[in-house]
């Protein structure tokens, strides 16, 4: 794959999170993620890839846009693709923190299949990749990363999804003494900030979505971070989806080479709302401004894009 792909991949999230952010903070969370799926899908034709969605939107009769099994792209090398419009669509809706438009690709059958289901995960950065693992206890975990990283470990900041589920793991992080930062929505965003220096986030622990552990998979891949996850399945339907995907044991540990296979892969996210890994969409007149990360595996490039926008020239925005 071109490294020139990094960029194209931009401006399909830019697209996405311009759109969206005009919806930001109106309660109207549909709204926001059609009008992102809609410039996203859009933007996807002029990429010089041939892409098939294995993560996006859900099943063909579910979704009329971006759905699983979907082709984008213009032409060029077959590649898994996997998208969120909008990660945190209630994030926008309500106005709240780190809502992205995200984007992560890989050669062609490299990136796990991932039903809609619920995932275990557990996300470090590089310091403490190889340091962890998903069966340990919190504390046996945390010691492990404060460890790696030259720390105390009531300096940690482990974010958590703030769910009744999860009362017990919050309960054993905080008898740690680390630090808890709980979030409504969007894990993927909090998976990567434990790869970012000066995100304030240190580890990401709980049960999320399982297309959400992938697209994180491929943004820590590229930065040498870590997600380990185990799926959920909630009935014999999903356990048996599972299987049919390759996984030999629905509830097998599923280490980085099982989520995102091969040697290149590449991760965009532009920030529709501002977070602690890109800043938000701003407005002003007939000009945005957006903020981006992207990143290759390959290259081990990860760049910042700071980008402003002419919104007469951009019609998709509106």
């Amino acid at each position: 794959m071109d490294r020139e792909l990094a960029l194209e991949l931009v401006r399909v999230t830019e697209a996405a999170a311009m759109t969206s952010a005009r919806w930001m903070g109106l309660g109207n969370k549909e709204e926001a993620d059609g009008a992102a799926v809609d410039a996203m899908r859009r933007m996807f034709d002029t990429v010089q890839i041939r892409g098939t969605v294995v993560i996006g939107e859900g099943e063909i009769d579910e979704a009329p846009m971006l759905y699983i099994g979907e082709k984008v792209g213009g032409g060029g090398p077959e590649v898994d693709v996997a998208v969120d419009p909008v990660e945190g669509t209630n994030l926008v809706a309500k106005g709240l923190p780190n809502s992205i438009a995200v984007i992560g690709i890989a050669p062609q059958g490299c990136l796990l299949h991932a039903p809609d289901m619920y995932m275990e995960k557990i996300a470090v950065g590089p310091c403490a990749a190889g340091k962890i693992h998903l069966d340990l206890p919190p504390a046996e975990n945390l010691q492990a990363v404060a460890k790696a990283s030259n720390k105390d470990i009531r300096d940690l900041v482990v974010v958590i999804l703030d769910r009744p589920r999860h009362e017990n793991i919050i309960y054993q992080v905080r008898q740690t003494g680390a630090r808890v930062k709980l979030i409504t929505d969007g894990d993927v965003a909090a998976a990567v900030s434990t790869a970012v220096p000066g995100s304030g986030v240190d580890v990401l622990l709980g049960i999320g979505g399982a297309p959400e552990g992938v697209l994180a998979a491929v943004a820590l891949k590229c930065m040498g971070g870590e997600i380990q996850g185990r799926l959920l399945p909630e009935s014999p339907a999903q356990e048996e989806r599972i299987i049919s995907m390759g996984i030999a044991h629905p509830r097998q540990l599923l280490i980085m080479d099982d989520l995102v296979r091969g040697e290149d892969c590449f991760f965009a996210a532009t920030g529709i709302t501002d977070g602690d890994l890109v800043r938000g969409v701003r407005f002003h007149g007939h000009v945005a401004r957006t903020h981006s990360i992207v990143m290759r595996y390959k290259s081990g490039t990860i760049r910042y894009v700071d980008a402003t926008h002419n919104l007469k020239r951009k019609p998709y925005v509106f």
